[in-house]
């Protein structure tokens, strides 16, 4: 069950919310319409995650007017996803933005308290693997997660890897991140006992195709427990990975 409804249900129990008021906060309209976008307000009691805003391709006028919505509505803590830096300085302008240039994300209030199962690693072979391994963690820690990153790891030095095996051996989640033949995965599917998300990026020389190779490679990958999504799709791999570590058991 989501944190959103467990906060509701705590609520009625300890007094805080009556019976009537928790009703009200459950049956707010489902989404809130401004026009020229439709705000999901049941995101957080369908999947226990406030909706994300996908900056790319938004006006920064847009961006706000749904970062307002959102917060009117309450979620705290807002993730805004593939924000460059002229959107980012004018959403400034009007809230307190945490923007992580690197990255390209922009976040709305505080960091929530990590209350995962476990700790999410996130290793990528090489430096320029960076901004979409930022993508990922930012995203992790958003949506409530203790991470560990481990960079510059690849297998073209190999001992850089295996100096960490005790983060990979501990981990509940481990976020692979590759270039080039995105050979780092099926090392790390390898050795650890828990799922691997890879993450092919566009990073490499030209027979490396825009990351399609590291994609392939991943997806042909002999490690089994290994998952794959989209070239250079940080934020994809951050969310799947938050989903596994917070896991519940669900009884019948």
């Amino acid at each position: 069950m989501n944190t959103y409804i467990k906060e509701i249900l705590e609520g009625v129990k300890n007094g805080r919310l009556s019976v009537e008021e928790a009703v009200l906060k459950l049956k707010f309209a489902p989404f809130e319409d401004i026009g020229y976008a439709k705000v999901d307000m049941h995101r957080a009691l369908r999947q226990g995650v406030t909706e994300v805003i996908y900056g790319a391709g938004k006006t920064p006028e847009q961006i706000i007017g749904i970062a307002d919505t959102l917060r009117k509505n309450n979620r705290n803590t807002i993730l805004i996803t593939r924000l460059d830096k002229d959107q980012a300085a004018e959403l400034g302008q009007t809230c307190a933005l945490t923007y992580h240039a690197e990255a390209r994300i922009g976040i709305i209030g505080d960091l929530p308290r990590p209350d995962g199962i476990g700790k999410i690693v996130v290793a990528t072979a090489g430096t320029s693997d960076i901004p979409v391994a930022e993508e990922a963690a930012l995203t992790a820690e958003v949506l409530g997660n203790e991470v560990t990153r481990l960079y510059d790891v690849g297998v073209a030095g190999l001992h850089r890897l295996l100096a960490h095996l005790e983060d990979i051996m501990s981990a509940s989640v481990i976020i692979s991140i590759a270039g080039m033949e995105g050979a780092l995965t099926s090392v790390i599917g390898g050795l650890a006992d828990c799922p691997v998300i890879a993450v092919p990026t566009s990073v490499g020389y030209g027979a490396s195709f825009g990351g399609l190779s590291a994609l392939l490679s991943m997806l042909n990958s002999c490690a089994s427990g290994v998952s794959v999504v989209n070239i250079d799709n940080g934020f994809g791999a951050g969310y799947m990975a938050s989903m596994i570590n917070h896991m519940e058991v669900k009884s019948k």
